[in-house]
């Protein structure tokens, strides 16, 4: 009501402006026939004139009306150089800041909810050098100052920086201005004082600041470099440090590219992803899943389905499945590519050399660019007593031998859940604890879901739990905890409360899956200086360089999301940017990031949840399609979970998409391949799927969206035209 009731009064004093013929009163004419007026008024009440026309200055800009530029030449006119620059810098600018905000009060919400996706990157410039870009602009007079004052009440910019950026900035073309008006019997148009070499004075004015920007760059880049000795000559393009996802893919980028780059691992080639992470936990999560399905035949009309768990043979499976993925991520398929593949543990020495610990001695390499790949490693959490127990974690996990008949797993995140589910599957009696809720990045209805899986499959699930200490008691193992108060949301106040007594759990084996923690120690970042974020990673600019531009740095070491196709993605455009430093950079592109967390069923995201479009004040609605009406998923009786579409009220552009369900992370690929490229639900719709797959889930839920909107008036007079064919 109040944007309404402050629209209709901008609306009543804009045509009043115009029916009350106030604009012909603002022309270059009849400021001319009216001086001698003027001059008289002021000579008698100069206060009493000064104080309207300032008022009457700042309302003409405030409303973005025309006449603030036939104004400024009256401000010449009537009260001289220096009085008029005064009055009239002050004027516009608090004009202009008025026009910023009433701009901001009535767009900016919706504009910013409706496009927030794209607005993202604009946003975060304007945060960091927003003043800096809007005083270039006031610099220009070609750019409209009045649009710039409304398309900046749009955007996250300060209304103080605003205001004194305005002030500072509009002071050139003012004194242009309100010195012409100090001519005015000698101007005949306006287009005398903006003269194609006064026009080309203020272009380059405008174009100042870019070039002192990139001067001041390089002053500091300079400045960055100075204490380091620079190589005349490089041994290398490209060195890259460490061979996980991000830093294989970098290195064979630039092997692709016929540069020198070397590869350097400290440990095992692949990276946590192949030796502790994707590759061995979904090899167990196969062998828990087909054990589930036999626990299940009876529903496929099979009586009588059995197995019988060997631990140590699954274990063995998951070995030899690492062991089959090897050669992909090997030294010998790296060299075979053209890159040179060092086993030492690297540590950088300069923002050019990097030295290497091999097992045949240390070396030292110089390089242009230099890519730092460094991972992720498990959290240990700190908890009294951890070390009298036996705990792993998902990196070290791996090793063990013997089934852990009763296993705790600490954690609610998507590892915690896949694993505790897994190990349900094998035999093991799993409990799961977790601080707040399972799955904290997801929707309710999502979180519903995979709670009711793990306690099916036989997990004793407890949320909202503290640890408090393990302890051993008579030879057993156990964790002691207690629980949140249920009644309040988590919160620092509530460290010293619990909602109940303290509870023993006993275990065999106890594994940490709080999360994971970026590697950055070891590495030499220290002596170089090299920021860090509070998250703990490596400081980056959007063009993943960190504080020296040659040295960049991606993957789970960076963030801001620790997954093995982010890291993969992000390389490119570390790669790319250390090669052709000076030449061409790209800015890294995490608009568009899937997710899958691989439980039964599994949970497949991309784009916003409902919980993200609420905590940034985004209008949406919700298109739902359950599995259970799919026949695919009938006639595989698997029909549980659902596909959930996120859009703009009334429209059909996907915000965010998430599928629980078998299968879901296959699904999810068209989504996200429809959100990347700007595509709708209407497209989807009009896709031919094939029958039965699970692939037409997309299509229905795409036709949900369509009945949804279908055009009701159009309807019945559909209905009315096809009856009177009919006749």
């Amino acid at each position: 009501m109040k944007q309404l009731a402050l629209l209709v009064l901008i609306l009543v004093a804009v045509g009043a402006f115009f029916a009350f013929d106030l604009d012909q009163s603002l022309t270059l004419d009849a400021l001319k026939a009216s001086q001698a007026t003027f001059d008289a008024w002021y000579a008698a009440r100069p206060a009493l004139v000064i104080g309207v026309f300032f008022v009457g200055y700042v309302a003409v800009t405030a409303l973005s009306l025309p006449g603030a530029t036939i104004m400024t030449l009256a401000a010449g006119a009537l009260f001289g150089l220096g009085v008029g620059t005064l009055v009239v810098s002050f004027a516009s600018s608090i004009g202009a800041t008025l026009a910023f905000l009433v701009s901001r009060f009535l767009l900016r919400d919706a504009v910013q909810r409706r496009f927030s996706a794209r607005l993202a990157t604009l946003n975060q410039g304007i945060e960091k050098d927003g003043a800096f870009y809007l005083f270039t602009l006031r610099l220009v007079p070609i750019f409209p100052f009045f649009v710039i004052n409304l398309l900046m009440g749009l955007t996250p910019i300060k209304t103080f920086t605003f205001y004194w950026v305005s002030q500072i900035g509009m002071l050139a073309a003012t004194l242009v201005f309100v010195n012409a008006g100090t001519q005015l019997a000698r101007l005949d148009s306006l287009s005398s004082i903006l003269s194609p070499a006064l026009l080309g004075s203020f272009a380059l004015l405008g174009v100042f600041p870019l070039l002192a920007k990139w001067v001041v760059n390089r002053i500091k880049a300079r400045r960055v470099y100075a204490d380091w000795p620079r190589p005349r000559r490089f041994d290398r393009n490209l060195v890259v440090i460490g061979a996980g996802s991000g830093g294989l893919v970098s290195a064979y980028l630039a092997a692709a590219v016929k540069a020198k780059v070397t590869l350097i691992e400290g440990q095992r080639m692949g990276g946590d992803c192949l030796n502790t992470g994707c590759v061995p936990s979904k090899a167990l999560i196969r062998s828990a899943r087909f054990l589930r399905q036999v626990r299940r035949a009876e529903r496929l009309g099979v009586v009588g389905a059995s197995a019988e768990v060997d631990f140590a043979r699954i274990m063995g499976r998951v070995h030899r499945v690492i062991a089959e993925v090897e050669p992909h991520d090997s030294v010998e398929r790296y060299t075979a590519l053209g890159v040179e593949v060092i086993q030492g543990q690297a540590r950088l020495v300069s923002p050019w050399s990097v030295a290497i610990d091999t097992p045949t001695g240390a070396r030292t390499l110089t390089s242009r660019a230099i890519v730092i790949a460094t991972g992720a490693a498990p959290i240990v959490p700190d908890i009294p007593g951890l070390d009298r127990v036996r705990h792993v974690t998902s990196e070290d996990l791996w090793s063990i031998t013997e089934k852990p008949e009763r296993l705790l797993v600490l954690g609610g995140g998507p590892i915690g859940c896949e694993l505790a589910q897994a190990f349900a599957g094998i035999g093991c009696r799993v409990t799961q604890v977790a601080r707040s809720g399972i799955l904290p990045k997801e929707d309710a209805d999502t979180i519903a879901l995979i709670e009711a899986a793990l306690r099916e499959e036989g997990v004793r699930l407890l949320t909202h739990t503290r640890t408090l200490r393990c302890e051993v008691v008579d030879g057993e193992q156990r964790l002691v905890v207690t629980s949140w108060p249920s009644v309040h949301p988590l919160g620092a106040q509530l460290d010293e409360r619990t909602n109940g007594a303290e509870d023993a759990l006993p275990f065999d084996l106890l594994l940490c899956a709080i999360g994971r923690r970026a590697r950055v120690t070891g590495f030499g970042l220290e002596a170089l200086g090299i920021p860090l974020t509070a998250a703990g990673t490596i400081e980056t600019n959007a063009y993943l360089q960190t504080r020296y531009p040659n040295i960049l740095a991606c993957g789970d070491v960076v963030g801001p999301h620790q997954f093995t196709h982010v890291a993969a993605h992000q390389a490119w455009s570390a790669a790319v940017n250390g090669l052709f430093l000076g030449i061409k950079r790209f800015k890294v592109d995490n608009r568009v990031i899937p997710r899958v967390t691989f439980t039964d069923p599994e949970v497949a995201q991309v784009g916003l949840t409902e919980r993200q479009a609420q905590a940034r004040g985004i209008a949406y609605e919700v298109t739902r399609y359950e599995l259970h009406d799919l026949d695919r998923a009938i006639t595989e009786s698997a029909g549980h979970g659902f596909v959930k579409v996120l859009t703009p009220p009334g429209k059909d552009r996907i915000l965010g998409a998430c599928i629980v369900g078998e299968h879901a992370g296959e699904l999810l690929a068209e989504f996200t391949l429809a959100m990347k490229h700007g595509l709708g639900l209407e497209r989807i719709l009009g896709t031919v799927h094939p029958y039965p797959t699970w692939s037409e889930a997309a299509k229905y839920a795409a036709g949900n969206w369509k009945r949804a909107h279908a055009p009701q008036t159009a309807l019945v007079w559909l209905g009315r035209f096809h009856a009177w064919r009919r006749g």
